[in-house]
């Protein structure tokens, strides 16, 4: 009933001295969460056993790097609407959630990890609740597993934004020991999108943006080439900003000379695509891929790069130098608009608001973005190696269970100076006892 993705690496073997680590993640329209998973398994892999429950299906050519394994669950998906359908054959979307629930657990019994992590839940994945509470109580059996939440920079904001934070911190503070934040605190802060009644009591730890291990990750400006790189991420909101740039191609080269290099994304609608190819035939200087296998050397090469506001592709626009114009995408929640809003406070993208998207306006702030100065990049990108510092921090201050007497089971820390949230430049809180939630305790391993 699970399935590894066949043919890409081997499982750890058998007696592998390596503590166990389960990592949970569900991309649902994008596949931003999916590739800092990626990312952040493949750091992990150095100290831990890992195993990657994926919940949405990994698209053609996107290879998970080696050293973990993955689990395909029956994959479920959201429409550009947000509401979810599953994409598994043998059954509907209930079915499907029933067959997940029983699969999760499975693994976790199977694997006995010393470290489960779940990424955004419930900071988001709010209606994959069902599965991932039996998972959160099933991490309460002995020997418990230290349980941390993994989260990006930005939270969307939602209609029910009050209700919303009150039920994650709920959440959290009963089930969770840690929340790790992908973010550098300079330039985001939890409390600046999350406002719950009652306040959060685990530590809220700043790891650092997560980036892939990709070498050579600057490129100068001998090696750029008169190409427009246009990407969207994983093109599932892609379409009326590949449209406007098909469009506005003719314009951009004949007044900047740059050809443009265009990638549709993994997800992008066939219906898209299809127009896509038909504009682009016969168009001088327009060049369409569906796929590339890394987006950092193609905006090494790029004199400008043209795309959204998410997490990843930003990161590497930002990282590679390549003077960059934003045209956030329409999302539940803005968190794009609001990541853009503040890279240009810093000097360090142009922004054409999607309201003000058309192939003219496109062309026009291309030509600006070339002509101008860039602010210089120096936020901390090295998220992936610090989550693995601070989770073997965590795990060195868990008391063995004969030495826990708080009341209800719960857990105490040390008073030993090896606190993690100081080496991630949190406010350095601990937890108190109290908050720890209801437990038989967790052996050492």
């Amino acid at each position: 009933m699970t399935a590894a993705i066949d043919g890409l690496f081997a499982e750890s073997p058998e007696g592998d001295p390596h503590p166990g680590l389960l990592f949970y993640c569900q991309h649902s329209l994008g596949i931003g969460h999916l590739m800092r998973s990626f990312a952040l398994c493949q750091a992990l892999s150095a100290r831990y056993r890992v195993r990657l429950l994926c919940g949405g299906r990994i698209p053609q050519g996107i290879v998970p790097p080696g050293g973990f394994e993955v689990i395909a669950l029956p994959p479920i998906a959201a429409n550009l609407d947000f509401s979810l359908v599953s994409h598994d054959a043998a059954g509907d979307l209930e079915q499907t959630f029933e067959r997940r629930v029983e699969l999760i657990v499975e693994q976790f019994r199977a694997l006995r990890p010393a470290v489960v992590v779940v990424e955004l839940f419930p900071f988001g994945r709010k209606k994959f609740s069902r599965e991932l509470l039996p998972l959160l109580e099933a991490a309460r059996e002995p020997p418990r597993p230290l349980v941390v939440c993994s989260l990006r920079d930005l939270l969307v904001g939602r209609a029910d934004q009050q209700e919303h934070d009150e039920r994650a911190s709920r959440i959290a503070n009963a089930y969770f020991d840690a929340l790790l934040v992908h973010a550098d605190p300079r330039f985001a802060r939890l409390e600046e999108t999350f406002h719950p009644r009652s306040p959060l009591r685990i530590p809220v730890l700043y790891t650092g943006y997560v980036v892939r291990a990709d070498a050579d990750v600057i490129g100068c400006s001998e090696d750029r080439r008169p190409v427009v790189v246009v990407s969207v991420g994983s093109g599932a909101q892609g379409e009326a900003l590949l449209t406007a740039a098909a469009r506005a191609q003719p314009e951009i080269l004949e007044t900047t000379g740059l050809t443009m290099r265009m990638i549709a994304g993994p997800h992008v609608r066939e219906d898209v695509w299809e127009r896509l190819l038909v504009a682009a035939t016969g168009q001088p200087g327009l060049d369409l891929v569906r796929l590339v296998p890394s987006l950092v050397p193609e905006l090494r090469r790029a004199r400008v790069s043209v795309s959204h506001c998410g997490y990843n592709t930003i990161l590497e626009v930002l990282r590679t130098g390549v003077p960059a114009l934003i045209v956030p995408a329409i999302e539940e929640g803005d968190q794009e608009r609001e990541r853009a809003r503040r890279l240009e406070k810093l000097g360090l993208v142009h922004v054409l608001p999607r309201e003000r998207l058309d192939p003219q306006s496109l062309a026009t702030e291309v030509r600006a973005t070339l002509g101008s100065p860039r602010g210089v990049f120096n936020l901390d990108v090295d998220g992936a190696r610090a989550s693995v510092e601070i989770l073997a921090k965590l795990e060195a201050m868990l008391t063995p269970a004969a030495d826990r007497g708080v009341i209800g089971g719960g857990r105490r820390r040390d008073s030993s100076s090896q606190d993690p949230t100081h080496a991630a430049g949190s406010p350095g809180r601990r937890r108190p006892p109290s908050s720890a939630p209801a437990s038989s305790g967790r052996t050492r391993r």
